[in-house]
């Protein structure tokens, strides 16, 4: 894997981090989670603009979204108790479907 990949997986974590930081900030109420939350965020961006340093713009942004909404959509499952139904699931299967096509089919 190269380094521009390590970078754009990194970033996509942190998107999953400040998505369900934005969750905890109940409207950026809570200060903590607020700050930790727009942290996570810029770290998130910044992992990504290094990733495009490299990899191509529509490759790189897709699978970094790609990753955030499987990632969140599933710790959305775990810890809010969001659905878990068959169509959900077969939805986020395309989502990593996707993202993997993005990964091993592109230059």
């Amino acid at each position: 894997m190269t380094s521009a990949w390590f970078y754009l997986i990194a970033a996509g974590i942190c998107e999953i981090g400040w998505a369900i930081g934005l969750k905890y900030t109940e409207g950026f109420t809570k200060i903590g989670a607020s700050v930790a939350t727009v942290v996570v965020m810029i770290l998130s961006f910044v992992l990504l603009a290094q990733a495009m340093k490299t990899l191509p713009l529509g490759t790189a942004y897709a699978s970094w979204t790609g990753i955030g909404a499987v990632g969140t959509a599933i710790f959305g499952i775990i810890l809010f108790n969001e659905p878990k139904d068959l169509v959900r699931l077969l939805c986020i299967g395309l989502i990593i479907a996707g993202v993997l096509g993005l990964k091993f089919l592109s230059k």
